[in-house]
């Protein structure tokens, strides 16, 4: 078994491993690998089991080069164009859980808030797929809306933990649904395929100080409500 192989772990060990990794080893996952965990995500729910995910990998050549041009245009500050709104401002606790998200990623890389040229260069990155071997950008028909993309979530968490639980991190990012139109000349998606996000994986990089950041949960009290 090499360094990279092991059994697949327990269901409830997997969730609670599971977190958002953002640095990466260049291995790539095995072949085989990579079609048994995107075969066991296939088994997600989704309304009238319509399957609406429509998921492209990405590896190799053809993500170094997918990912130099979102790099260009991140670094190029091009303005964005998503398929699906990406400036919506958070309120309340939410903006509370951002804020400290922020807090924990940036002061595990040491890049101070008044840094400005640094979290800049934090942020492209994520255009860069934090070095990993492999991402998935994920789309659906322009006809479906919010019912659909809620299944697709659910596709991409069965997908993650099915990656977790053979030790391959992963990182799910809106950032990647930026500019859609690029991905979609290199992949040679149709204008009607419509992006919502990427996934990043491949192993993890212990070194990449942003893997040490750590966030919290809500407990369950201020997270659910029982009745009876």
């Amino acid at each position: 078994m090499s360094l990279h192989e092991q059994r697949a772990m327990p269901v409830e060990q997997a969730i609670r491993r599971r977190r958002s990794v953002r640095g990466f080893l260049a291995d790539e996952v095995p072949a085989a690998t990579l079609r048994e965990v995107f075969q066991l995500a296939q088994l997600a729910p989704s309304n009238c089991n319509v399957q609406p995910w429509i998921p492209h990998v990405v590896s190799g050549e053809a993500l170094r080069r997918l990912s130099a041009a979102l790099v260009d245009a991140g670094t190029r500050d091009q303005p964005i164009k998503p398929d699906f709104t990406a400036d919506r401002k958070f309120l309340g606790v939410h903006r509370d859980r951002q804020v400290d998200a922020a807090q924990q990623l940036y002061g595990a890389m040491g890049v101070e808030r008044r840094d400005l040229a640094g979290r800049k260069m934090a942020y492209i990155r994520n255009h860069a797929c934090f070095g990993a071997p492999h991402a998935v950008f994920v789309f659906m028909a322009g006809y479906f809306d919010v019912r659909e993309a809620t299944d697709i979530g659910m596709y991409a968490q069965t997908l993650m933990l099915a990656l977790i639980a053979r030790g391959i991190a992963s990182c799910a990012q809106g950032a990647l649904s930026l500019f859609p139109d690029i991905v979609r000349e290199h992949l040679g998606v149709p204008e009607t395929h419509k992006l919502l996000f990427g996934v990043s994986f491949g192993y993890e990089d212990p070194n990449v100080k942003a893997n040490a950041a750590r966030v919290g949960r809500a407990s369950l009290d201020d997270a659910v409500q029982f009745h009876r």
